[in-house]
């Protein structure tokens, strides 16, 4: 048995979840996000064993075969990051790194100075929104951690980090291999 996928997912107070064949629909106080699963996952709402406030939810599967098991896992984990999503929401900290490269905020949009002869622009989607703590650090946030992350790595895509100076984007803590320049 999956070991993430018999875990049940605890569903706080505030948080609403639908489950319709096909759809799991999550609702709370940072928004509403919905996902759709595999009709042969069982998916249920039960209330909680240690007799706490909330729901729990199950996802059970229906054999052991070898695409039932890889879902099993996968189907938990999507729903708990739904759930987690609506309550806390998702971040992603990138840092810029280079002489005249910066960050700024017009309006919800994000505009970045990457040493191109223009300045680049990033619509803020639906769901997310961007911080600019300082001109060199970038915080994207929403409710979706697949719409988190996709955006983040549009941004570090503007201007990746390379390996010769470290100029460019990166994400925080990320270890960029350096090389050795030119030897006379």
């Amino acid at each position: 048995m999956s070991r993430i996928g018999r875990q049940p997912i605890a569903v706080p107070a505030g948080v609403t979840v639908s489950i319709e064949p096909g759809v799991v629909r999550v609702n709370g106080p940072k928004g509403e996000l919905s996902e759709r699963i595999q009709r042969a996952m069982k998916v249920e709402q039960t209330p909680r064993e240690d007799g706490s406030d909330g729901d729990q939810i199950l996802v059970t599967r229906p054999s052991d075969r070898g695409d039932h098991r890889a879902l099993h896992g996968l189907t938990r984990t999507l729903i708990a990051n739904m759930v987690q999503g609506v309550t806390d929401g998702f971040e992603k900290r990138l840092e810029i790194q280079g002489v005249g490269y910066r960050a700024q905020l017009r309006g919800r949009d994000l505009e970045l100075a990457l040493g191109y002869s223009h300045p680049v622009s990033i619509k803020a989607p639906d769901g997310i929104e961007f911080e600019v703590p300082l001109p060199t650090r970038i915080v994207v946030r929403g409710a979706s951690k697949q719409q988190v992350g996709e955006v983040a790595a549009l941004i570090r895509k503007q201007r990746k980090p390379e390996p010769y100076k470290g100029k460019g984007i990166r994400y925080e803590g990320e270890y960029v291999a350096r090389k050795v320049g030119k030897r006379a």
